[in-house]
């Protein structure tokens, strides 16, 4: 019997969009020869559907992938419980092949799907490809869940093993494709690009590719990571990975990262730049294991006090902050970066989380929606962990009476104002001396230098002192 009659295996890819280090891939290739397949299915993730600059990250992240696959990729929308049953029983599927995801609507699905697929004869086997240790692998000695990061991170990430070396991409094999199973679409037809009008400049920022994601690695490993424990804080230098999107699509594994940086060791003498680097891949793998032990992180507080907390109902503030229009120049080239590019930098998103939730006090929920819809790597762990810790309601938390201010950041971090200047184009003529509160400049250096306050950049929509004050007051009322 030839290869091409056997029975096929199916790989279903959902968050490992490449063919190296991908375990189920690999196990898939192992064992048959194999049918790929993706599905994009809103059904089951309901509220939690990913934004607009996510889907869009998630079609070019297909279009990389069928044609790694040589477009042997096929394409399905709808219920996976419904569609994955009938993809099988159509090719005579042997098995199915999945790497696990650890958000709860997908657990849920999964496990009913596995059910299923196992009642009807079909294996199922799948793999760990996105995270370094299971979320199940790190307890406390009591066998319950860690609520802190640092003994987390040295139990799980320093105590125990290393995490595995990545895999090889498999030799998937030229086999002739099934008939059609009349369940297909096109990429095309998931109409996963965005309409809107930014949605093609934004893309053009980026190589959406799993090549690319392996050359950006060796890039920030070359070129940021010597001063990356330093120079993270400052949004201006290249000392950040930009990986998060490629992590969350998988199109590069936590574990080709961990492996990369430490083996950069022999020639990056900052050893405290490498510890912080991977200390950050662990925040990543803390994120995922809250959601995992705490699957109610998206939408409630994780310290409940702070159900009780007197936050304000401010459309019209909330617009200012969502489209850069605070009158705080950091905060506005923050939200311009993130509109243009799908992205922010890691020090300029606590400010801005901070100014929201804490000078505006507006709930941590529409910070939440707003990243989730605007972040090319949005993810439910990280986005809803990051907005709780910045909150101040979260596990391992920031104090809520750690409020960034934005002038303070603004010089400290940006000190020639070169951040500001690329994302705020209306104060780039301005001094440094007064580019990070233009309202302190005289007025005939403000006409000077173009720039009229509420008319070509806006006023401030808050006193920092005095919201300040409030947001303490505020506090102070939950804790007592």
């Amino acid at each position: 019997m030839s290869q091409a009659s056997k029975s096929p295996v199916i790989m279903w890819f959902r968050q490992d969009l490449r063919l190296r280090d991908n375990p189920a891939l690999h196990g898939a290739c192992a064992r048959g020869w194999v049918l790929p397949i993706y599905i994009l299915d809103d059904v089951n993730a309901g509220e939690h559907q990913m934004g607009a600059a996510s889907r869009g990250w998630l079609h070019h992240a297909l279009a990389s992938l069928n044609e790694s696959l040589a477009h042997r990729l096929r394409f399905y929308c709808g219920d996976a419980t419904v569609l994955l049953p009938k993809i099988a029983e159509h090719h005579g599927a042997s098995a199915v092949y999945w790497n696990r995801c650890y958000e709860p609507w997908r657990i849920a699905r999964d496990g009913a799907l596995k059910i299923l697929l196992r009642a009807s004869g079909i294996d199922v086997d799948t793999h760990n490809g996105s995270l370094l240790w299971e979320p199940w692998q790190v307890l406390k000695k009591d066998r319950t869940p860690y609520r802190v990061f640092t003994p987390y991170y040295r139990r799980g990430c320093l105590e125990a093993d290393g995490p595995r070396e990545p895999l090889p991409a498999p030799a998937i094999g030229d086999v002739p494709p099934p008939d059609p199973d009349g369940q297909e679409c096109t990429l095309e037809g998931l109409q996963l690009l965005p309409t809107l009008n930014w949605a093609a400049s934004l893309y053009n920022r980026w190589e959406i590719s799993e090549d690319a994601a392996q050359e950006r690695l060796e890039d920030f490993v070359a070129n940021g990571l010597q001063d990356y424990r330093e120079g993270r804080n400052y949004p201006d230098r290249p000392n950040v990975s930009r990986l998060s999107p490629y992590f969350h699509f998988g199109q590069l594994s936590p574990n080709a990262a961990w492996h990369k940086a430490n083996k950069a060791a022999a020639y990056v003498g900052d050893h405290a730049s490498l510890d912080t680097f991977l200390s950050e891949l662990g925040w990543r793998e803390f994120s995922s294991y809250l959601l995992y032990h705490f699957p109610h992180l998206p939408r409630s507080n994780l310290q409940s006090r702070f159900d009780r907390f007197p936050w304000r109902e401010d459309p019209d503030a909330l617009k200012a902050w969502q489209f850069g229009h605070t009158g705080y120049p950091l905060i506005d080239a923050g939200m311009h970066e993130l509109l243009q590019t799908g992205y922010m930098h890691n020090r300029v998103r606590m400010v801005v989380g901070s100014f929201l939730v804490k000078n505006l006090l507006l709930h941590w929920h529409s910070g939440e929606a707003w990243f989730w819809d605007s972040l090319v790597d949005a993810d439910l762990a990280s986005n809803s962990a990051s907005w709780q810790w910045v909150a101040g309601s979260g596990a391992d938390a920031a104090p809520f009476f750690r409020i960034f201010n934005p002038v303070t950041q603004s010089e400290k971090f940006d000190p020639e104002g070169d951040y500001i200047r690329r994302y705020v184009p209306a104060l780039a003529r301005l001094p440094k001396k007064y580019i990070h509160a233009p309202w302190l400049a005289p007025s005939d250096v403000l006409a000077e230098f173009g720039v009229t306050l509420g008319t070509t950049y806006p006023t401030r929509i808050v006193d920092i002192k005095a919201s300040r004050e409030r947001a303490l007051e505020a506090f102070a009322k939950i804790r007592s």
